[in-house]
């Protein structure tokens, strides 16, 4: 059996969201299964000394428009949340309860947040509005807010963002296949392309 694409995203990410909506077609088409894995992209600026492209004098302009420019290209809404970057800790550790405890689930949730917070333009960054979304989704949202608040959740999202750095994710969406490492939802194509040919 072949290895899973493991994608990782962080909340706060457009362009995570972006490849959200179009890496389960892409895995298919290569009969792939999906690891979706959450991180804290924080950690990641924190390490290379970097932060959000949004709050660059120079990027930061181009970024926003060049977000809104491919959203218009794949056909995806978008709306700009307020206070954006926004805190995405409650939504990662969310999905990660999720995964341990309703895995069915959890895809459907991280749909559902992306899409509550950059389709609807709606912030995220409280507990609360977290299990929101999930009891929308169908998940028992005392469960939810209990399981966020876990120590071992706590512990976990830690875990999986250090492993994910170990591993050289710096950025969102970031996908590894057979250990090759591909940056950005404008990578997908050379993704689809690489294992359409098994690597060049």
């Amino acid at each position: 059996m072949t290895d899973p694409i493991d994608f990782y995203f962080e909340f706060s990410s457009p362009y995570g969201y972006f490849a959200s909506e179009r890496i389960a077609a892409l895995a298919d088409k290569h009969d792939r299964a999906v690891s979706w894995k959450p991180f804290l992209l924080g950690a990641a600026f924190k390490r290379e000394g970097t932060q959000s492209l949004v709050s660059y004098p120079l990027k930061g302009p181009y970024s926003k428009r060049d977000i809104e420019r491919t959203a218009g290209y794949l056909g995806l809404p978008f709306v700009w949340p307020p206070g954006f970057p926004i805190l995405t800790v409650h939504a990662a550790r969310a999905t990660l309860w999720t995964q341990e405890n309703a895995p069915d689930r959890a895809v459907d949730l991280i749909h559902a947040l992306y899409r509550r917070l950059f389709a609807d333009g709606v912030d995220i960054g409280h507990a609360g509005d977290v299990v929101a979304v999930a009891e929308d989704v169908g998940l028992d949202p005392i469960a939810v807010e209990s399981g966020m608040k876990s120590d071992d959740i706590k512990a976990r999202l830690r875990t999986e963002t250090d492993a994910a750095l170990d591993r050289g994710v710096f950025g969102s969406p970031f996908f590894i296949v057979d250990e090759e490492r591909f940056w950005g939802a404008d990578r997908m194509d050379m993704l689809d392309a690489w294992l359409t040919r098994g690597g060049w």
